[in-house]
Parts: C-alpha cells; sequence; structure tokens
C-alpha cells in the first residue's frame, strides 16, 4: 500500500473559501476589530516582533491571546498578508 500524499490547500483553491468563512475570535467586539486596526496602524501596520505587539496590547486594553488572535483573523480573511520570517502585515484600512 502506497502512504497517502498530502496536497496543500492551496492547490486545491480552499484558501479562498476559507477566508470567506473566517470569524474573530470568540468575545472580541467589532469595537476591539476597530481599536485593533487603529493601534496596528499607529505602529506601521506591521506585527512582528515583541516590540510591536506589546504597543497594540497598550493601545487596545486587549490580551496578548486576543491580539494573537485577530492578527491570525486577519490572515484567514485575507485583510493582512504574511511577511517573509514571521509576522503579519495589515492591508485594510489605513494600512491599505
Amino acid at each position: 500500500m502506497t502512504p497517502m500524499r498530502r496536497i496543500p490547500l492551496a492547490a486545491l483553491g480552499l484558501p479562498v473559501v476559507l477566508a470567506a468563512c473566517a470569524m474573530p475570535p470568540r468575545g472580541v467586539s467589532d469595537a476591539d476589530l476597530a481599536a485593533y486596526a487603529s493601534a496596528v496602524a499607529s505602529i506601521g501596520c506591521e506585527m512582528r516582533y515583541e516590540s510591536d505587539y506589546l504597543p497594540v496590547e497598550l493601545q487596545t486594553g486587549l490580551s496578548r491571546a486576543q491580539v494573537v488572535g485577530i492578527t491570525e483573523y486577519h490572515l484567514a480573511a485575507g485583510s493582512a498578508e504574511p511577511l517573509p520570517g514571521g509576522g503579519a502585515k495589515l492591508i485594510t484600512g489605513a494600512c491599505a
């Protein structure tokens, strides 16, 4: 029996379908999302290092887990793009 070959989801076109189903993290309000977007814009639109996450947490009052969750949500929704070497860049709103 031959082992199953894994096919990347991107090859199937699934990220486009999954992006349409992206949901914000549980317990995060629309106001939290707006505060996050504003805070990320104020630091140059990129979330890569500790020095990026701390000001966003302080400006929004969100926890690290919430900030990470919102960043992942934006990546899944297509409103952020991954950066080479890790992190994400918001590409909507003031960061467009």
